[in-house]
């Protein structure tokens, strides 16, 4: 599958296909062109590690959009060892945008729970885009209630544009299902960690993101609504998302200087994710630290952290 081509790449995409042209002028011709190969590899690296140095809000927003983004499955088959999948929430049926299980991380069992899309317009379909429908939620509360049976803590991957829009999922009881999952998770008797991955999109994602530890992705996105939303409704232009986008405040930098997220998980810039060594030691480093962290804590005493963290998050003035 070919990766997603962002506009603000284009100072080194043209480099990129004189580099191709370069290539197979070299063939043709059975010339020596290595020296001249170099210079402009080198070159594309430089433009390119400066230009994802200081990327926009909005400019991150498209990069956690990326198709080629891994998906909790991809995760799962990374950190982790006997997954064993869950389906159904027992009243419906099963939701692909939510896939959820158990699994060994680091010689410990742990319940895994995350979103799932696509990796093209088939698979999407599927996953119906890693939106969540009622049943996909009511089936990750079953899992959080297993987990808290067997005292297995719970690791949460988030990546979803939000919970789905559809008629069906409102009469469904979508808002009671989320409802409950906040709930669920605020007094859930086992530690739990959400890795914020791509899209952190509103209601959809906070449901999976009451967590005793929050680990982001560099240019991941967590945030009450979208920029194009946001755009529409406060702005009454679709066409402004950009500048909604830096007034959200949603990328990872903005929101561990809030408090909301604990650790920044730096994405690589010559490679895609889960091609990176570096990356991928750095992510399954950060999830064990924490986790070791947590689970050597009371219960009590993590619920009372749990409470005290959510009750931090925000500004208000009381008034006498």
């Amino acid at each position: 599958m070919t990766r997603n081509k962002f506009e603000f790449e284009s100072n080194y995409r043209l480099l990129e296909s004189k580099l191709a042209e370069l290539r197979d002028l070299s063939v043709t011709l059975n010339c020596d062109f290595s020296n001249e190969i170099a210079k402009v590899e080198k070159r594309i690296a430089e433009l390119k590690a400066e230009r994802y140095r200081h990327l926009t809000p909005w400019e991150q927003v498209l990069m956690s959009r990326d198709l080629e983004r891994p998906m909790t499955r991809d995760f799962v088959e990374l950190l982790c060892t006997d997954f064993v999948e869950m389906h159904g929430d027992r009243l419906y049926g099963d939701d692909p945008a939510i896939v959820g299980g158990i699994a060994v991380f680091e010689g410990r069992v742990v319940t895994v729970i995350g979103h799932q899309k696509g990796k093209d317009t088939k698979e999407n379909i599927v996953h119906n885009f890693g939106m969540p429908r009622p049943e996909g939620y009511r089936k990750a509360f079953r899992l959080l209630k297993q987990a808290e049976k067997f005292s297995r803590p719970v690791i949460t991957f988030i990546n979803t544009p939000g919970a789905d829009p559809g008629v069906g999922a409102e009469e469904r009881g979508e808002a009671w299902a989320i409802s409950q999952l906040l709930l669920g998770l605020s007094q859930l008797q086992v530690p739990v960690i959400s890795v914020i991955t791509g899209e952190g999109g509103s209601g959809g994602a906070l449901a999976l993101t009451v967590a005793d530890r929050i680990l982001m992705f560099s240019n991941a996105v967590f945030s009450v609504a979208s920029p194009e939303t946001c755009a529409s409704i406060l702005l009454r232009d679709v066409k402004r998302a950009d500048e909604m986008a830096a007034a959200l405040k949603l990328n990872a930098v903005s929101l561990k200087d809030m408090g909301i997220i604990d650790e920044i998980i730096e994405e690589p810039v010559m490679e895609p994710l889960l091609s990176s060594q570096s990356f991928t030691q750095s992510l399954r480093y950060s999830l064990k630290k924490h986790l070791d962290e947590i689970c050597g804590t009371e219960i009590p005493d993590l619920l009372e952290m749990r409470y005290q963290r959510l009750r931090k998050i925000g500004r208000f003035h009381e008034i006498q």
